[in-house]
């Protein structure tokens, strides 16, 4: 099971985060979506190898984290990662992220190459602009108030599955939305749409897993994104939806620990040159 911390970060912001695994080695930092909390990565945590070390962070207006009146943004977000990293004295790390947290992850490894090793992105993009089912979520959120009605939490996390969840998993995913008020629902959906990924400036190896199945993001998408990025693979998971790690989560983990040894071979590789 994982044990549950919190840091204080630069400028004081609280952040909660899920540790597993062990202490030596390349850390892995989990990053999740709109909504979510780092419960959304509970099974793959799981699963992953014992020794590998994970950390899973609660982004502000989520979960249990602070709600401050913002910013919301990739930089904001992608700043709360990296605040987390230096308090925990963390030099580089693989970065997982999560639709949301994949955007998070893109934007860290942008601002900060030197710190991130590898990036794994779950049904990750590079722009959700011109995408007709999260301009149609965009205006559903902007309707919201307090407090957020739970047929709408629970619609909106059904529609990343194409496959069942365990009933008390979906309940947990839900109760973790019903915490988020609903100025960060907009003000976290607004920034997805507004702030850019900056593709350009990533140069880490990237692993892309993606469902076959997502109702959001489909594979012309991917491919784009896997092009845009130097050296990225694409993992399709047939039959998969969005939240492919919450139907799959021993193949996600699995993946992830394959990627997360070909990067410690590599850097091996690296130091003996």
């Amino acid at each position: 099971m994982p044990t549950l911390h919190e840091v204080r970060i630069e400028g004081g912001a609280r952040v909660p985060y899920a540790r597993s695994g062990g202490r030596s080695g390349l850390p892995t930092i989990l990053v999740h979506g709109l909504t979510d909390s780092w419960r959304s990565f509970e099974g793959v945590m799981a699963r992953l190898p014992g020794h590998l070390p994970a950390l899973a962070p609660t982004l502000r207006g989520h979960g249990d984290a602070a709600r401050p009146a913002g910013p919301y943004d990739l930089p904001a977000l992608a700043g709360e990662v990296l605040g987390l990293m230096d308090a925990l004295a963390i030099d580089r790390a693989m970065v997982v992220g999560h639709s949301m947290g994949a955007a998070v992850s893109l934007r860290l490894a942008a601002d900060h190459p030197d710190r991130v090793a590898g990036l794994a992105l779950l049904g990750g993009f590079a722009t959700l602009d011109g995408n007709p089912v999260a301009v149609e979520l965009r205006a559903a959120v902007d309707g919201l108030v307090d407090p957020v009605d739970p047929g709408f939490a629970r619609e909106f996390q059904a529609s990343t599955l194409a496959r069942p969840v365990p009933g008390a998993f979906l309940d947990m995913v839900v109760d973790e939305s019903l915490k988020v008020p609903a100025f960060v629902w907009k003000a976290a959906l607004a920034g997805l749409f507004a702030t850019d990924t900056a593709l350009d400036r990533v140069t880490a190896p990237t692993l892309i897993l993606w469902g076959d199945r997502d109702a959001l993001l489909p594979r012309a998408g991917q491919a784009a994104l896997a092009a845009a990025l130097t050296g990225a693979s694409l993992v399709v998971f047939a039959g998969a939806g969005h939240g492919l790690h919450w139907e799959d989560p021993a193949r996600t983990a699995a993946e992830l620990a394959r990627f997360h040894a070909r990067l410690g071979e590599g850097a091996a590789r690296r130091r003996a040159s």
